[in-house]
């Protein structure tokens, strides 16, 4: 007797430092991956370029942010380069429920989090093939002062050490050529949601 409940949809976590290419790899993640929707994160910080409110971000001043924190309203959250950022839990859990699959580029801090409360959910950290192709790619945006980019880059270590040290990624990929990457980790999703 078949259950006419739908299977339950999985997390999928994208993690890796600024540049190395996360939103490109989600887009085309969305694109191919049936049944999947983006987490729509929250943060303090302001838009960028043609970043909209509920678009990209929740868009919040940082007052309404630590509220919704306290009244425990975020799966995750993570301060990255002076501002917060947080997955609203609700919509995430109605979008597994609905035997959906939710994609979330998020910081490490917040994928850690993530492996805690969801150790369900697949997590990838993505690597650039190596620091000089990541400054490049930082310097292509042009949306961030040279001082805010020279912290991302100093940044990009740490993160990269600690997301192999804490145990939470099981899957690390090299993004070089992006159509390679994608199905690379559409492999990666479709081998953990056949394995349930």
């Amino acid at each position: 007797m078949s259950s006419s409940r739908p299977r339950r949809g999985r997390v999928i976590v994208i993690s890796g430092p600024s540049g190395a290419g996360k939103t490109s790899i989600c887009n085309r993640l969305l694109e191919r991956l049936p049944g999947s929707v983006w987490s729509v994160s929250a943060t303090t910080r302001p838009p960028r370029g043609r970043e909209t409110h509920g678009g990209e971000y929740e868009f919040l001043p940082p007052e309404e942010f630590e509220r919704r924190v306290a009244a425990g309203d975020f799966l995750e959250t993570a301060e990255y380069v002076g501002h917060r950022y947080g997955t609203p839990v609700r919509p995430v859990m109605e979008a597994i429920e609905e035997g959906r699959h939710v994609i979330m580029e998020i910081e490490v801090q917040g994928g850690v989090q993530v492996a805690r409360r969801r150790p369900d959910s697949i997590r990838v950290f993505v690597l650039p093939p190596d620091m000089e192709s990541l400054k490049a790619r930082l310097a292509g945006r042009r949306t961030e002062s040279a001082d805010i980019m020279k912290r991302r880059l100093e940044k990009a270590d740490g993160e990269i050490g600690f997301a192999r040290d804490s145990g939470a990624y099981q899957y690390f990929v090299i993004n070089d050529v992006l159509e390679d990457t994608v199905d690379e980790i559409m492999g990666i999703v479709q081998k953990e949601i056949e394995g349930e």
